[in-house]
């Protein structure tokens, strides 16, 4: 079943309005899913204690781990650890205790062949183009942007627009812009050529992507 596939369309879920699907050990809260298992797709995945995740696809993906702790074939992630696996590298991660991921599959570009693992926890933050605000780089690749983006309790950033459209995943806090408010939990995908006057009163943190939303 085709979720929120029209990359054309602006599309905001707040957590409480989209239910987790759950199934043995795995549960998914589906932000968007194509129509086929080819298709790409974002979602927040919950892994039970003892539960194994098996990636293998040809386009890749990308998790940051939200909670808890996941391991692969060689190497242990934690809290706020962002991995990037390009295409043709299958992967199976296993949880002893139980994680809590923001995976997207499917989303890279071709041409992207270098595996990428950032230990955001120890990584410094740089300041970004406003007072208040501050940004990890976690991946580029072309048009393709990935960072944290940490916002100060009540910056103001300048109105603009992203060529290639804006993904955001509200990590914590709430974050707003003239369209309306986004707590903790909430994802939002605005298309190419979209434009907004984003702020925070409270303060926040968001894992934002773009220039990945033309169409193929």
């Amino acid at each position: 079943m085709e979720i929120n596939s029209d990359i054309s369309k602006r599309v905001v879920i707040r957590p409480e309005e989209q239910p987790f699907e759950e199934t043995t050990g795995i549960s998914q809260r589906v932000l968007e899913r194509g129509r086929d298992e080819e298709s790409r797709s974002t979602s927040v995945v919950s892994l039970s204690p003892g539960t194994s995740l098996k990636m293998s696809c040809e386009s890749g993906h990308e998790i940051l781990v939200l909670e808890g702790e996941l391991d692969d074939e060689s190497e242990s992630f934690r809290k706020g650890d962002y991995l990037k696996s390009p295409p043709g590298s299958p992967h199976v991660y296993h949880t002893a205790s139980g994680a809590t991921l923001f995976l997207k599959s499917r989303h890279l570009d071709p041409g992207e062949d270098q595996r990428i693992l950032v230990r955001t926890s120890s990584r410094p933050w740089y300041q970004g183009l406003v007072d208040g605000l501050s940004v990890m780089p976690l991946s580029e690749s072309g048009t393709r942007h990935a960072a944290l983006v940490r916002w100060e309790p009540g910056t103001r950033f300048n109105p603009h627009r992203h060529f290639g459209g804006e993904e955001i995943y509200v990590l914590e806090g709430v974050f707003a812009d003239e369209f309306g408010k986004y707590p903790k939990g909430t994802w939002m995908r605005s298309p190419h050529l979209s434009a907004h006057c984003p702020y925070s009163v409270e303060g926040c943190v968001i894992l934002v992507k773009t220039g990945h939303l033309l169409e193929d």
